[in-house]
């Protein structure tokens, strides 16, 4: 039977209100049930917790089941409740099978402990900017119904020896306590690889640290994901702590069809001249292409039309490929 620890565990967490946590102590207790051949009571136990778990989240988007971070976490971590799930994101068939495994294997994870595995939870996203890794990220904890947590990097990096890596071993304890999926976004200004010629001795050690925490067991089996544009900036010896690496491309023709057709919503676009929208959009990320999309239409708005066309998307279209444009490298000619 539940020992008197894992009592006071699951009290203190009910008297703190962080719910989720309680229910993983639960599916702990019905795994060591099942493992001393009491199934019965075991089922018991996973069916009462997934019916309080469906109660909590009618009527409900997403559940958030614990406030934001306070305290010295409140500068490290910022808390997003996801506006949306998988099925809002544009994404090709061999990712969205990837992260609906990892939603799976989340779901499932009592099953998994009850037979000594643990579900994948350390995922790093590599692609180039606005190829939808951040949003995915929002997307998975959406799938979840778990929270968002951002770790914020001008928080977590200071000057000052053997500071950041107290800060980092302070959101690591978080994700022990606190169920949820974690986002470290630009992920190369902490896993830098610790041979490049401009290191220095203190980003050397917060990667040691860092390698250090991934490696820790985690009852809660919060979700951690390092998203990076470079990933040909980190350290070799990160890919053997993350569970999954996914690579987010630019969209393809199929996928920027999806991505105007889902922004235009509620505009009608009758007759659009998809050869030519296609040939502009091409080499914009999803989200430049998205934003493109939602000025065409409200071009449309400001001028009293129901409609959008053609015109209204490849001006809008050409303003991002300006934009790009100006942010390119230019070669300075020496006289």
């Amino acid at each position: 039977m539940s020992n008197a620890k894992q009592i006071l565990a699951m009290l203190q967490s009910k008297a703190e209100g962080d719910d989720e946590h309680f229910y993983s102590i639960a599916l702990q207790v019905a795994a060591a049930e099942a493992r001393q051949g009491r199934r019965t009571l075991a089922e018991d136990l996973r069916a009462a917790v997934d019916k309080a778990r469906e109660k909590a989240a009618s009527g409900q988007t997403v559940a958030v089941p614990f406030a934001s971070p306070r305290g010295d976490l409140a500068d490290l971590i910022e808390m997003r409740p996801p506006r949306f799930d998988l099925g809002s994101v544009v994404m090709n068939a061999s990712l969205r099978g990837r992260l609906d495994d990892v939603v799976l294997q989340q779901q499932k994870r009592d099953w998994l402990r009850e037979h000594g595995k643990t579900p994948n939870r350390r995922v790093l996203f590599v692609g180039p900017p606005g190829s939808g890794k951040t949003m995915s990220a929002e997307a998975l904890a959406g799938e979840l119904r778990l929270p968002l947590f951002v770790i914020r990097l001008e928080g977590l990096i200071t000057r000052f020896m053997g500071e950041t890596a107290a800060k980092l071993r302070l959101v690591f304890d978080e994700t022990a306590r606190h169920r949820g999926v974690y986002l470290f976004d630009e992920f190369d200004a902490v896993g830098g690889n610790r041979g490049a010629t401009n290191d220095v001795a203190e980003m050397r050690r917060v990667l040691n640290s860092f390698l250090q925490f991934m490696e820790e067991p985690n009852s809660t089996d919060s979700v951690v994901i390092g998203a990076t544009n470079y990933p040909d900036l980190l350290d070799p010896a990160l890919l053997r702590r993350f569970d999954l690496v996914m690579e987010f491309c630019p969209p393809t023709e199929e996928e920027i069809r999806t991505i105007i057709k889902f922004n235009l919503r509620p505009m009608k676009y009758p007759n659009l001249s998809w050869k030519s929208i296609l040939a502009l959009a091409e080499g914009l990320s999803q989200s430049e292409i998205a934003r493109a999309t939602e000025d065409a239409v409200k071009t449309a708005i400001l001028a009293e039309r129901k409609n959008v066309t053609t015109n209204d998307l490849l001006r809008r279209l050409n303003d991002r490929r300006q934009m790009q444009a100006a942010f390119r490298p230019t070669t300075v000619t020496k006289l």
